[in-house]
């Protein structure tokens, strides 16, 4: 079981798992909660003698004993402290396995938070403690037991004596999670330090209620309960603007980032140089013999005789190909200089009627 235990995964802040993962994790999780509970209460039976006179001291001097009226009250009493007593030496253990079960599914960076939350929360229990041990209970015994305390025979009872006891020290550590708790929910967002502030009366009053609720009972502890929970009010606001102007300067500084914009662009680094795109559309259908034969010279003249190309039996002597415009038969030219003068044109109609001769006498 316990190599199972190891070997368990933490689930991640965006991390996407089956749901038995995390009935995994939570079994895992009680599990350990459950043997830290059990060495705790060994180790708080084994001294509950201890732990009983310790619990005695706030009584009057004047007060016997608390007495048992049964036979099993001792040995009930002796669970009862070793229970409270390993509730509160394993409650750091206890509240980092609420914490880590809970807290990756709202803050991605809870694991840079872990021991300084862990650390906080477990003092403010012990100085909860120590609150209710040497402030609220002593004020709560002396007003109870003395209260028309000659009209009866006071003796306490064993029982129900370590019950009020347990229960005083156990929900005066309670309430001083109240920063703590209010560090979780700014966190996650569900809570603002300029709310706390706005809803101020309305807080005063649900914390009456909670300090009334306590066990104590009577008026003076329920004060003194009252004025630690306003103290710890205004605590928990400056807990929630630290919580706030973190994540502000946290937005701040990825902003700033230049680097943030890399991890999205990955072709930028295989192509750092592509250099300028070309705006012609590429040729769909283009020339094969223009891999063969990259260099094909100049283009020919489209006012060129297509005849001359396609003909394969023209004349190849280059003087008819440089004058395209020369007649392909001309006629021979008459010799000049065998007729330089060839003096007036004949009419053509001398020629073909020739002069009638002069009749001759007969």
């Amino acid at each position: 079981m316990l190599a199972g235990l190891r070997s368990t995964k933490r689930i991640g802040h965006s991390e996407e798992v089956p749901i038995t993962d995390h009935l995994e994790e939570l079994r895992n999780r009680i599990i350990i909660s459950l043997i830290a509970l059990a060495v705790a209460f060994v180790v708080s039976f084994w001294q509950h003698q201890w732990i009983i006179r310790f619990l005695n001291s706030p009584l009057p001097a004047d007060l016997p004993e608390p007495m048992v009226l049964n036979v099993a009250e001792p040995f009930m009493i002796a669970l009862k402290v070793s229970v409270a007593g390993a509730v509160i030496l394993t409650l750091p253990l206890l509240i980092y396995q609420i914490y880590a079960y809970v807290m990756p599914a709202f803050d991605p960076d809870h694991r840079q938070r872990t021991w300084p939350y862990l650390t906080g929360a477990s003092l403010l229990f012990f100085v909860g403690l120590a609150f209710g041990y040497f402030l609220m209970l002593p004020a709560a015994l002396s007003f109870l037991i003395n209260y028309d305390s000659d009209l009866y025979n006071r003796q306490i009872q064993a029982g129900s004596y370590y019950t009020f006891v347990v229960w005083i020290l156990l929900g005066s550590g309670i309430i001083f999670q109240l920063p703590s708790g209010t560090f979780l929910l700014s966190t996650v967002g569900l809570m603002k330090a300029s709310w706390m502030r706005k809803n101020r009366r309305f807080a005063i009053f649900i914390l009456a209620v909670i300090a009334a609720a306590l066990p104590g009972g009577d008026p003076v502890s329920m004060l003194i309960a009252l004025a630690a929970l306003l103290g710890l009010y205004e605590v928990s606001i400056y807990v929630a603007l630290f919580v706030e102007r973190g994540k502000a300067r946290a937005a701040a500084e990825e902003e700033e980032d230049p680097d943030s914009d890399s991890d999205s662009e990955p072709d930028s680094e295989s192509d750092p140089d592509p250099g300028p795109e070309s705006d012609s559309e590429p040729d769909p259908d283009p020339d094969p013999d223009s891999e063969s034969d990259p260099d094909l010279g100049p283009d020919p003249d489209p006012e060129s005789d297509p005849e001359s190309d396609s003909d394969p039996d023209s004349d190849p002597d280059p003087e008819s190909d440089s004058d395209p415009d020369s007649d392909p038969d001309p006629e021979p030219d008459p010799d000049p200089e065998s007729d330089p003068d060839p003096g007036p044109v004949p009419d053509p109609e001398s020629d073909l009627e020739p002069d009638p001769k002069p009749a001759e006498n007969v």
